[in-house]
Protein backbone atom coordinates (compact mmCIF):
# COMPACT_ATOMS: atom_id res chain seq x y z
CA UNK A 1 0.00 0.00 0.00
CA UNK A 2 1.13 3.51 -0.58
CA UNK A 3 0.03 6.91 1.18
CA UNK A 4 0.57 10.37 -0.21
CA UNK A 5 1.75 12.56 2.19
CA UNK A 6 0.60 16.51 1.41
CA UNK A 7 3.90 18.59 2.32
CA UNK A 8 4.06 21.63 -0.12
CA UNK A 9 2.10 24.38 1.54
CA UNK A 10 3.81 27.86 2.81
CA UNK A 11 1.75 27.37 6.32
CA UNK A 12 1.92 31.16 6.35
CA UNK A 13 -0.13 31.16 9.62
CA UNK A 14 2.89 29.45 11.46
CA UNK A 15 5.47 32.90 10.28
CA UNK A 16 8.30 33.50 11.42
CA UNK A 17 8.66 29.41 12.44
CA UNK A 18 7.87 28.69 8.61
CA UNK A 19 9.64 31.39 7.22
CA UNK A 20 12.96 29.63 7.08
CA UNK A 21 11.45 26.08 7.23
CA UNK A 22 8.33 24.06 5.77
CA UNK A 23 6.06 22.98 8.32
CA UNK A 24 6.40 19.37 8.10
CA UNK A 25 9.91 19.71 9.50
CA UNK A 26 9.12 21.65 12.33
CA UNK A 27 10.14 19.59 15.38
CA UNK A 28 7.66 18.01 18.35
CA UNK A 29 9.59 16.16 20.74
CA UNK A 30 12.71 16.98 18.79
CA UNK A 31 11.18 14.73 15.64
CA UNK A 32 10.00 16.61 12.49
CA UNK A 33 6.07 16.19 12.05
CA UNK A 34 6.89 14.44 9.01
CA UNK A 35 9.01 11.74 10.66
CA UNK A 36 6.02 11.32 13.30
CA UNK A 37 3.97 10.10 10.44
CA UNK A 38 6.57 8.60 8.59
CA UNK A 39 7.06 6.30 11.76
CA UNK A 40 3.15 5.92 11.97
CA UNK A 41 2.88 4.44 8.56
CA UNK A 42 5.55 2.13 8.41
CA UNK A 43 4.00 -0.90 9.73
CA UNK A 44 1.26 -0.72 7.11
CA UNK A 45 2.62 0.85 3.47
CA UNK A 46 5.83 0.51 2.02
CA UNK A 47 5.79 3.85 -0.21
CA UNK A 48 5.10 7.17 0.42
CA UNK A 49 5.13 9.40 -1.98
CA UNK A 50 5.42 13.13 -0.48
CA UNK A 51 3.67 16.26 -2.53
CA UNK A 52 6.59 18.70 -2.05
CA UNK A 53 6.36 22.64 -3.04
CA UNK A 54 7.53 25.42 -0.88
CA UNK A 55 10.80 24.76 0.46
CA UNK A 56 10.89 21.04 -0.68
CA UNK A 57 14.49 20.52 -1.34
CA UNK A 58 14.67 20.97 2.78
CA UNK A 59 12.68 18.33 2.65
CA UNK A 60 14.51 15.91 0.47
CA UNK A 61 17.74 16.64 2.73
CA UNK A 62 16.08 15.86 5.84
CA UNK A 63 14.17 12.26 5.00
CA UNK A 64 16.33 11.01 1.34
CA UNK A 65 14.94 8.39 -0.64
CA UNK A 66 14.50 5.95 2.45
CA UNK A 67 13.38 6.92 5.71
CA UNK A 68 13.83 3.67 8.23
CA UNK A 69 13.53 1.31 5.80
CA UNK A 70 10.36 2.85 4.21
CA UNK A 71 10.73 4.18 0.66
CA UNK A 72 9.94 8.09 -0.10
CA UNK A 73 9.36 9.19 -3.91
CA UNK A 74 9.25 12.70 -4.68
CA UNK A 75 6.70 14.55 -6.57
CA UNK A 76 6.92 18.53 -7.32
CA UNK A 77 3.84 20.69 -7.10
CA UNK A 78 4.86 24.29 -8.42
CA UNK A 79 1.73 25.79 -8.37
CA UNK A 80 -0.54 25.28 -4.97
CA UNK A 81 -3.50 24.59 -6.68
CA UNK A 82 -5.08 22.81 -3.93
CA UNK A 83 -5.08 19.18 -2.48
CA UNK A 84 -7.12 17.38 -4.89
CA UNK A 85 -4.80 18.91 -7.40
CA UNK A 86 -1.86 17.40 -5.28
CA UNK A 87 -3.59 14.10 -5.29
CA UNK A 88 -3.88 14.35 -9.41
CA UNK A 89 -0.28 14.40 -9.40
CA UNK A 90 0.12 11.53 -7.48
CA UNK A 91 -1.76 9.32 -10.37
CA UNK A 92 0.62 7.82 -12.15
CA UNK A 93 2.37 6.07 -9.23
CA UNK A 94 -0.88 4.84 -7.93
CA UNK A 95 -1.94 1.07 -8.49
CA UNK A 96 -4.90 0.42 -5.75
CA UNK A 97 -5.96 1.58 -3.09
CA UNK A 98 -4.27 4.27 -0.96
CA UNK A 99 -4.09 6.71 1.35
CA UNK A 100 -3.85 10.97 1.18
CA UNK A 101 -3.30 12.91 4.24
CA UNK A 102 -2.23 16.77 5.25
CA UNK A 103 1.22 16.66 6.24
CA UNK A 104 1.17 19.01 9.13
CA UNK A 105 -1.18 17.68 11.87
CA UNK A 106 -0.17 14.76 13.63
CA UNK A 107 -2.33 12.05 14.27
CA UNK A 108 -2.13 8.45 16.55
CA UNK A 109 -0.50 6.30 14.79
CA UNK A 110 -3.27 3.31 15.51
CA UNK A 111 -5.79 5.74 14.03
CA UNK A 112 -3.63 5.93 10.63
CA UNK A 113 -2.73 2.14 10.87
CA UNK A 114 -6.64 2.06 11.04
CA UNK A 115 -7.57 4.23 7.92
CA UNK A 116 -5.41 1.87 5.79
CA UNK A 117 -7.15 -1.20 6.40
CA UNK A 118 -10.54 0.76 5.23
CA UNK A 119 -11.62 1.66 1.97
CA UNK A 120 -13.11 4.95 0.89
CA UNK A 121 -13.32 6.45 4.37
CA UNK A 122 -12.16 9.78 6.16
CA UNK A 123 -10.57 10.02 9.50
CA UNK A 124 -13.04 12.08 11.70
CA UNK A 125 -12.52 13.44 15.23
CA UNK A 126 -15.59 14.76 17.52
CA UNK A 127 -15.18 18.19 18.26
CA UNK A 128 -16.50 21.34 20.61
CA UNK A 129 -16.87 23.69 18.29
CA UNK A 130 -17.59 22.23 14.40
CA UNK A 131 -17.93 26.09 12.72
CA UNK A 132 -14.28 25.74 12.32
CA UNK A 133 -14.14 22.64 11.02
CA UNK A 134 -14.85 20.73 7.31
CA UNK A 135 -17.51 19.07 9.21
CA UNK A 136 -18.96 14.76 7.73
CA UNK A 137 -22.69 14.43 7.83
CA UNK A 138 -24.15 11.03 8.21
CA UNK A 139 -27.02 9.31 7.28
CA UNK A 140 -29.18 7.09 9.18
CA UNK A 141 -27.15 4.08 8.49
CA UNK A 142 -23.53 5.88 9.49
CA UNK A 143 -22.65 6.36 6.11
CA UNK A 144 -21.42 10.07 5.00
CA UNK A 145 -24.02 11.59 3.39
CA UNK A 146 -22.28 14.99 2.97
CA UNK A 147 -19.03 16.96 3.85
CA UNK A 148 -19.75 20.70 4.87
CA UNK A 149 -16.61 23.01 5.52
CA UNK A 150 -16.97 25.58 8.75
CA UNK A 151 -20.56 25.24 8.76
CA UNK A 152 -22.38 28.46 10.20
CA UNK A 153 -25.23 25.84 11.46
CA UNK A 154 -23.21 22.48 12.55
CA UNK A 155 -24.95 19.59 10.78
CA UNK A 156 -22.98 16.98 13.29
CA UNK A 157 -19.73 18.13 15.49
CA UNK A 158 -17.76 15.12 13.23
CA UNK A 159 -14.59 16.75 11.98
CA UNK A 160 -13.41 15.52 9.12
CA UNK A 161 -9.30 15.63 10.02
CA UNK A 162 -7.40 15.59 6.50
CA UNK A 163 -7.11 11.89 6.43
CA UNK A 164 -8.28 9.54 3.42
CA UNK A 165 -8.31 5.85 2.55
CA UNK A 166 -9.12 6.21 -1.21
CA UNK A 167 -9.41 4.34 -4.45
CA UNK A 168 -8.03 5.10 -8.03
CA UNK A 169 -11.86 6.27 -8.24
CA UNK A 170 -10.81 9.41 -6.70
CA UNK A 171 -8.58 10.51 -9.80
CA UNK A 172 -11.54 10.36 -12.11
CA UNK A 173 -13.93 12.83 -9.53
CA UNK A 174 -10.74 14.86 -9.32
CA UNK A 175 -10.69 15.59 -13.11
CA UNK A 176 -14.12 16.71 -13.40
CA UNK A 177 -14.10 19.30 -10.04
CA UNK A 178 -14.82 22.57 -10.14
CA UNK A 179 -12.16 24.75 -8.58
CA UNK A 180 -13.37 26.27 -5.20
CA UNK A 181 -13.33 30.19 -5.03
CA UNK A 182 -9.82 30.53 -4.09
CA UNK A 183 -8.79 28.57 -7.57
CA UNK A 184 -7.90 25.69 -5.81
CA UNK A 185 -8.77 21.82 -6.57
CA UNK A 186 -10.18 20.45 -3.22
CA UNK A 187 -10.24 16.58 -1.88
CA UNK A 188 -13.02 17.72 0.03
CA UNK A 189 -15.55 18.49 -2.98
CA UNK A 190 -14.23 14.81 -4.44
CA UNK A 191 -15.22 13.42 -0.74
CA UNK A 192 -18.80 15.18 -1.49
CA UNK A 193 -19.28 13.66 -4.80
CA UNK A 194 -18.11 10.20 -3.72
CA UNK A 195 -20.14 10.14 -0.47
CA UNK A 196 -23.24 11.32 -3.13
CA UNK A 197 -22.34 8.48 -5.70
CA UNK A 198 -22.36 5.51 -3.18
CA UNK A 199 -20.52 4.48 0.05
CA UNK A 200 -17.79 6.36 2.01
CA UNK A 201 -17.42 6.37 5.37
CA UNK A 202 -16.41 8.41 8.61
CA UNK A 203 -13.60 6.31 10.76
CA UNK A 204 -14.20 7.74 14.50
CA UNK A 205 -10.73 8.27 15.71
CA UNK A 206 -9.51 6.25 19.09
CA UNK A 207 -6.39 8.27 19.58
CA UNK A 208 -5.11 11.97 19.36
CA UNK A 209 -5.02 14.71 16.64
CA UNK A 210 -3.08 17.57 16.89
CA UNK A 211 -3.72 20.37 14.38
CA UNK A 212 -0.84 22.62 14.19
CA UNK A 213 -2.59 25.55 12.56
CA UNK A 214 -0.43 28.62 14.62
CA UNK A 215 2.52 28.54 16.16
CA UNK A 216 1.04 27.97 19.86
CA UNK A 217 -0.27 24.46 18.82
CA UNK A 218 3.20 23.48 18.68
CA UNK A 219 3.53 23.81 22.65
CA UNK A 220 0.04 22.17 22.55
CA UNK A 221 1.27 18.90 20.56
CA UNK A 222 4.55 18.85 22.53
CA UNK A 223 3.07 18.89 25.59
CA UNK A 224 0.46 16.10 24.64
CA UNK A 225 3.48 13.51 23.43
CA UNK A 226 6.51 14.61 26.16
CA UNK A 227 3.34 12.64 28.31
CA UNK A 228 4.02 9.66 26.10
CA UNK A 229 7.82 9.91 26.14
CA UNK A 230 9.96 7.23 27.44
CA UNK A 231 12.51 9.11 29.86
CA UNK A 232 16.50 7.81 29.27
CA UNK A 233 19.70 9.44 30.86
CA UNK A 234 22.17 9.36 28.07
CA UNK A 235 24.48 11.93 28.94
CA UNK A 236 26.21 13.46 32.07
CA UNK A 237 24.47 14.70 35.18
CA UNK A 238 26.29 16.03 37.70
CA UNK A 239 25.25 14.84 41.29
CA UNK A 240 24.21 18.10 42.32
CA UNK A 241 21.27 18.41 39.53
CA UNK A 242 17.90 17.22 40.85
CA UNK A 243 15.62 15.63 38.41
CA UNK A 244 12.35 14.82 39.09
CA UNK A 245 9.39 13.14 36.86
CA UNK A 246 10.10 11.69 33.35
CA UNK A 247 13.11 13.21 32.02
CA UNK A 248 15.07 12.64 28.67
CA UNK A 249 18.17 13.78 28.91
CA UNK A 250 20.48 13.18 25.14
CA UNK A 251 23.97 11.83 24.21
CA UNK A 252 26.99 14.41 24.90
CA UNK A 253 24.29 16.34 27.03
CA UNK A 254 25.71 18.13 30.13
CA UNK A 255 23.66 18.98 33.00
CA UNK A 256 25.63 21.00 35.68
CA UNK A 257 25.58 21.21 39.32
CA UNK A 258 22.86 23.44 41.07
CA UNK A 259 19.83 22.81 38.22
CA UNK A 260 16.81 21.43 39.14
CA UNK A 261 14.66 19.34 36.20
CA UNK A 262 10.71 19.07 36.58
CA UNK A 263 9.23 16.84 34.08
CA UNK A 264 8.32 16.03 31.95
CA UNK A 265 11.17 17.46 30.18
CA UNK A 266 13.05 16.68 26.67
CA UNK A 267 17.34 17.60 26.54
CA UNK A 268 18.14 16.67 22.89
CA UNK A 269 21.89 15.59 22.44
CA UNK A 270 25.07 17.74 22.90
CA UNK A 271 22.87 20.63 25.32
CA UNK A 272 24.26 22.20 28.41
CA UNK A 273 22.04 23.36 31.38
CA UNK A 274 22.92 25.05 34.26
CA UNK A 275 24.85 25.31 36.56
CA UNK A 276 21.81 26.73 39.40
CA UNK A 277 19.32 26.87 36.24
CA UNK A 278 15.57 25.54 36.58
CA UNK A 279 13.65 23.60 33.64
CA UNK A 280 10.07 23.34 34.35
CA UNK A 281 6.99 21.31 32.87
CA UNK A 282 7.01 21.30 29.09
CA UNK A 283 10.56 22.35 28.65
CA UNK A 284 11.95 20.87 25.41
CA UNK A 285 15.24 21.71 24.36
CA UNK A 286 16.34 20.25 20.85
CA UNK A 287 19.71 19.70 19.73
CA UNK A 288 23.19 21.59 20.68
CA UNK A 289 21.19 24.09 23.10
CA UNK A 290 22.83 26.00 25.66
CA UNK A 291 21.13 27.19 29.06
CA UNK A 292 23.50 28.95 31.35
CA UNK A 293 23.16 30.33 35.02
CA UNK A 294 20.49 30.97 36.85
CA UNK A 295 18.20 30.61 33.77
CA UNK A 296 14.59 29.38 33.92
CA UNK A 297 12.58 27.74 31.60
CA UNK A 298 8.83 26.79 31.25
CA UNK A 299 6.73 24.46 28.51
CA UNK A 300 8.63 26.02 25.99
CA UNK A 301 10.63 24.69 23.05
CA UNK A 302 14.49 25.76 21.68
CA UNK A 303 14.97 24.75 18.80
CA UNK A 304 18.37 23.58 17.82
CA UNK A 305 21.42 25.50 18.21
CA UNK A 306 19.61 28.12 20.84
CA UNK A 307 21.50 30.03 23.43
CA UNK A 308 20.12 31.67 26.61
CA UNK A 309 23.04 31.68 28.60
CA UNK A 310 22.22 34.20 31.49
CA UNK A 311 19.83 35.28 33.50
CA UNK A 312 16.42 34.58 31.87
CA UNK A 313 13.24 33.47 31.79
CA UNK A 314 11.90 32.05 29.23
CA UNK A 315 7.84 30.85 29.74
CA UNK A 316 5.73 29.29 27.08
CA UNK A 317 7.85 30.58 24.12
CA UNK A 318 8.89 29.31 20.96
CA UNK A 319 12.25 30.36 19.99
CA UNK A 320 14.13 29.54 16.62
CA UNK A 321 17.72 27.67 15.58
CA UNK A 322 20.50 29.85 16.48
CA UNK A 323 18.68 32.34 18.68
CA UNK A 324 20.63 33.79 21.11
CA UNK A 325 19.26 35.70 24.17
CA UNK A 326 21.35 38.73 25.84
CA UNK A 327 21.24 38.61 29.95
CA UNK A 328 18.36 39.58 31.26
CA UNK A 329 15.93 38.40 28.25
CA UNK A 330 12.21 38.14 29.60
CA UNK A 331 9.36 36.47 27.77
CA UNK A 332 6.19 37.71 29.42
CA UNK A 333 3.48 35.36 29.36
CA UNK A 334 0.57 36.21 31.36
CA UNK A 335 -1.57 39.53 30.76
CA UNK A 336 -2.23 41.77 33.79
CA UNK A 337 -5.73 41.63 32.88
CA UNK A 338 -5.82 37.83 32.71
CA UNK A 339 -6.97 37.93 29.14
CA UNK A 340 -6.38 35.54 26.95
CA UNK A 341 -3.76 36.43 24.74
CA UNK A 342 -4.00 37.79 21.10
CA UNK A 343 -1.32 37.62 18.51
CA UNK A 344 -0.99 38.77 14.77
CA UNK A 345 -2.14 36.23 11.70
CA UNK A 346 -1.81 37.90 8.39
CA UNK A 347 -2.39 41.47 9.62
CA UNK A 348 -5.44 40.30 11.87
CA UNK A 349 -5.22 39.65 15.47
CA UNK A 350 -6.22 36.51 16.56
CA UNK A 351 -6.89 35.63 19.79
CA UNK A 352 -5.23 32.43 20.94
CA UNK A 353 -7.66 31.32 23.24
CA UNK A 354 -4.64 30.67 25.79
CA UNK A 355 -4.37 32.94 29.17
CA UNK A 356 -0.42 32.09 29.05
CA UNK A 357 1.83 32.84 26.08
CA UNK A 358 5.58 34.21 25.42
CA UNK A 359 7.23 34.74 22.65
CA UNK A 360 7.17 33.23 18.96
CA UNK A 361 11.12 33.67 17.83
CA UNK A 362 12.47 33.00 14.13
CA UNK A 363 16.03 31.74 13.51
CA UNK A 364 19.10 33.89 13.96
CA UNK A 365 17.47 36.63 16.32
CA UNK A 366 19.78 38.22 18.95
CA UNK A 367 18.23 40.30 21.69
CA UNK A 368 20.01 42.67 23.61
CA UNK A 369 20.59 42.53 27.20
CA UNK A 370 17.15 42.63 29.71
CA UNK A 371 15.02 42.82 26.54
CA UNK A 372 11.59 42.38 28.06
CA UNK A 373 9.15 40.68 25.02
CA UNK A 374 5.19 41.22 25.97
CA UNK A 375 3.01 38.30 25.50
CA UNK A 376 2.64 36.66 22.33
CA UNK A 377 4.46 38.82 20.23
CA UNK A 378 6.74 37.83 17.22
CA UNK A 379 10.64 38.60 15.84
CA UNK A 380 11.40 37.31 12.34
CA UNK A 381 14.44 35.91 11.85
CA UNK A 382 17.41 37.60 11.93
CA UNK A 383 15.82 40.18 14.04
CA UNK A 384 17.55 42.27 17.03
CA UNK A 385 16.31 44.39 19.80
CA UNK A 386 18.38 46.53 21.28
CA UNK A 387 19.62 46.66 25.67
CA UNK A 388 16.71 47.05 27.33
CA UNK A 389 14.56 46.92 24.77
CA UNK A 390 10.47 46.17 26.04
CA UNK A 391 9.13 44.39 22.71
CA UNK A 392 5.25 45.59 22.45
CA UNK A 393 4.66 44.75 18.25
CA UNK A 394 6.06 41.98 16.46
CA UNK A 395 9.36 42.82 14.88
CA UNK A 396 8.93 41.34 10.90
CA UNK A 397 11.45 42.13 8.79
CA UNK A 398 11.34 41.27 4.41
CA UNK A 399 10.73 37.81 3.80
Amino acid sequence: MKAIIMVAGKSTRTYPLTLTRPKPLLKVVNKPILAWHLDALRPVIDEAILVVGYRGDMVRAAFGAVHNGLLLRYVEQTEQLGTGHAILLCEPHIDGPFIAMNGDDLYAPQDLQKLAGATNAALAKRVADPRRYGVLELDARGRVKRLVEKPREPVSDLASVGAYALTPEVFGVLRETRSSERGEIEITSAIHELAARGTFHALEMEGYWLPIGYPWNLLEANEYLLNEMTPAIEGEVSPRAELNGPVHVGQGTVIRGGVVVDGPVYIGENCTVGPNSWLRPGATLYNGCRVGQSCEIKNSLLFDGCAVPHLSYVGDSIIGEHTNFGAGTITANVRHDGATIKSMIKGEMIDTGRKKLGAIVGDHVHTGIKTSLYPGRKLWPGACTRPGEAVARDIELPD
